[in-house]
């Protein structure tokens, strides 16, 4: 995906992003745009192209999804299994976990939105193509946050087009991301504006998601590759050189303890929207590093 900030910005993450999906039985495949009363607000949305409507799954629906969810939740697990076994050193996935209770049941239980938005508020200004039923299915879209502002950018895949900026955000408008960890892989976000409006996104990987909040919040500082020293960026060279072609461009997250920690995303399968993450650890001067008690 080409697209490059402006000379005055740095990035700091870059993650796929586009609507989350229902994952409990109720609201399995399921996702709906609220204002906080609850009605459904598609209708209100200026520029939006028609979508589908959605309505809570019956008994016999709910059973088929438990059974159908239960198997992808094994794709991604098998993915990791086989990554680990060979290739550049990293941690695909992350640990891919079994979904825990849901943290909001009347958001992700009974009900599914993935837009909560009074009328005038700053989520109904996302775009649209970050919703998988209204876009191109050879579209996709990705969340890219620098140290002024957060923005969404979009290109078809196979394509050599460049990227479009579909929509951007100041960076003091965004009150807080949080990772949503009842959904597929632990990757989804909620990302809140200090409007109160939020929108809930998939992001592709459960470091995205646990990243993206730790650097609005503050508690990850982020580097850019110009920051780096001679000795990391060589490190960072041999790592790259590791990994398939189609890796996305590598983060670097200074932890606590002072070691710097690069991932790069690699997807899954081409269209799939899941990504392994690939990482390693390294001091001041490039060298392998292990964690310190902090940094866990």
């Amino acid at each position: 995906m080409d697209w490059y900030p402006s000379p005055d910005e740095d990035v700091l993450l870059r993650t796929a992003a586009k609507f989350a999906t229902g994952m409990a039985p109720a609201v399995a495949g399921s996702r709906w745009f609220r204002d906080p009363e609850r009605r459904d607000i598609q209708q209100e949305l200026r520029g939006w192209p028609p979508g589908p409507s959605y309505e809570l799954n019956s008994t016999g629906v709910k059973a088929a999804r438990r059974t159908g969810r239960a198997l992808l939740v094994g794709i991604p697990m098998v993915a990791n299994i086989i990554a680990n076994l060979g290739g550049a050193s990293g941690t695909p996935l992350g640990e891919v976990p079994v979904r825990g209770k849901p943290q909001e049941p009347e958001n992700e239980v009974h009900d599914f939105p993935v837009m909560w938005a009074a009328p005038g508020t700053l989520a109904r200004t996302v775009p649209w193509q970050l919703d998988p039923a209204r876009r191109p299915e050879d579209y996709a879209t990705d969340l890219v946050l620098t140290d002024r502002r957060l923005l969404f950018v979009g290109t078809r895949w196979g394509t050599l087009d460049k990227a479009e900026e579909l929509g951007e955000f100041p960076r003091e408008s965004i009150a807080e991301a949080r990772q949503m960890k009842f959904s597929e892989i632990n990757a989804d976000v909620r990302i809140t504006f200090t409007d109160g409006s939020w929108v809930r996104l998939f992001t592709g990987t459960p470091d995205s998601a646990e990243r993206l909040g730790q650097v609005l919040s503050g508690t990850a500082r982020v580097l850019t590759q110009s920051a780096l020293s001679e000795g990391q960026r060589a490190r960072v060279d041999q790592f790259m050189a590791e990994l398939p072609k189609k890796a996305h461009p590598p983060t670097f997250t200074v932890l606590r303890s002072g070691i710097v920690l690069v991932e790069s995303r690699v997807p899954v399968r081409a269209g799939s929207g899941i990504f392994e993450t690939h990482s390693i650890l390294m001091d001041d001067a490039g060298r392998p590093a292990e964690p310190g008690p902090d940094d866990l």
